[in-house]
């Protein structure tokens, strides 16, 4: 990375160097390491300045154990040192505008709006994220708490108008895993438009080629997926079908 300054480089090399971390020692973080990464979180960019989400942050034992089982039996939910709930958030602007003598339900039973909460949780997260490896801890997101939301909602006692959109674990790594390969550039940046998805076919080809010697090389051939196969595993059968009416009964009919 040449005629780069050094702050810029260090910021590149941070983000470039992302890897799920999922083995942590029995470190614990810090309190102040803590806020200033949730500070970080608060930071990132808001729609309109509503700031729609909220972080549970768990470290009881009991309640990560449960957290993990909902997850689908996620081990390293239980065993990471700082376990953040990332949720997208209208309560609160419902709280604030009544307050004032204004209901806004109609506003807020929108799908902009349930967008933007969960754009904002999303922004919030990834500032999370990059703060904590920028401390030296390692993170992987959490999809898998929307497998049991209603438990989740229930476990964390979240009002309506608020679900939780992912969680995400904070550790000091104790792995030090391979970066696993991201789709070629020229699949995923074009220049004033879409292009014809035939021009860049033979990238994505060459990119199945990559992912399957990635996995070759870390399962010692014990696996050789491509990308493409993965995503037909992936996609042929739809999953968490359940969150529509689960989102419904939390307050977000998506008119």
């Amino acid at each position: 990375m040449t005629n780069i300054p050094n702050q810029a480089k260090q910021v590149v090399q941070l983000l470039q160097g992302h890897r799920s971390i999922r083995k942590f020692t029995t470190d614990q973080i810090p309190s102040e390491t803590i806020e200033r990464i949730i500070h970080c979180a608060q930071m990132a960019s808001t729609s309109s300045h509503v700031q729609a989400y909220s972080i549970i942050g768990v470290t009881d034992q009991d309640l990560k154990r449960k957290l993990a089982e909902y997850a689908g039996n996620q081990t390293y939910v239980e065993t990471c040192a700082h376990f953040l709930v990332f949720c997208a958030d209208l309560y609160r602007l419902n709280y604030v505008t009544k307050s004032k003598g204004v209901d806004v339900t109609e506003t807020l039973e929108t799908t902009e709006k349930f967008i933007v909460a969960t754009v904002d949780a999303a922004l919030a997260a990834q500032n999370a994220a990059v703060a904590a490896e920028a401390h030296g801890l390692g993170v992987v997101y959490i999809g898998g708490i929307r497998n049991n939301p209603d438990k989740v909602a229930q476990l964390l006692q979240l009002p309506e108008k608020v679900y939780p959109v992912f969680g995400m674990c904070l550790g000091y790594p104790a792995q030090d895993p391979e970066q696993k390969p991201r789709l070629p550039q020229s699949c995923v940046y074009f220049e004033n438009g879409y292009p014809d998805i035939h021009t860049v076919a033979e990238d994505l080809k060459q990119y199945d080629q990559e992912v399957k010697q990635y996995y070759i090389q870390r399962t010692k051939g014990k696996r050789q997926d491509t990308w493409s196969d993965m995503m037909v595993k992936t996609l042929s059968t739809p999953s968490r079908t359940h969150m529509k009416s689960f989102l419904e009964k939390r307050g977000f009919p998506l008119k």
